[in-house]
C-alpha cells in the first residue's frame, strides 16, 4: 500500500504518474517481502523539496530522506533508494 501526502505541494497529475512508474519495481520487491506499507511526504521547505519516505514490512521498517531543489529529481532519488533498500531487504543483508 503506498500513501502520498503532498503537504503544502501542489502535485499535478502527470507528476502523481510518474511518481507511480518509478516506483513499480519497489512495490514489486515489497510484495515479494509481504505486509508492505509505504508513506511518502513531500514538502516544500525554502526554495528546496524534502522527500521523506516510510517504509514497513515483514523484514524491517526504514525510512529515508532527500531534499533538491528541483521536485522531480528529488521524487526519482526516493524511487531508486526505496528500490535499493527493498533489494537489500529482500537478500537479507543488514544495512548499517
Amino acid at each position: 500500500m503506498l500513501l502520498l501526502d503532498s503537504g503544502n505541494v501542489l502535485l499535478k497529475p502527470s507528476h502523481r504518474k510518474q511518481l507511480m512508474t518509478w516506483l513499480r519495481r519497489a512495490l514489486r520487491l515489497g510484495q515479494k517481502l509481504g505486509d508492505l506499507l509505504i508513506k511518502i511526504t513531500v514538502q516544500r521547505v525554502g526554495r528546496h523539496y524534502e522527500v521523506k519516505a516510510k517504509v514497513h514490512d515483514r523484514a524491517g521498517d526504514f525510512s529515508c530522506r532527500f531534499r533538491n531543489h528541483e521536485l522531480k529529481d528529488a521524487l526519482r532519488e526516493i524511487a531508486r533508494r526505496l528500490c535499493s533498500r527493498l533489494h537489500d531487504q529482500r537478500l537479507g543483508r543488514a544495512i548499517a
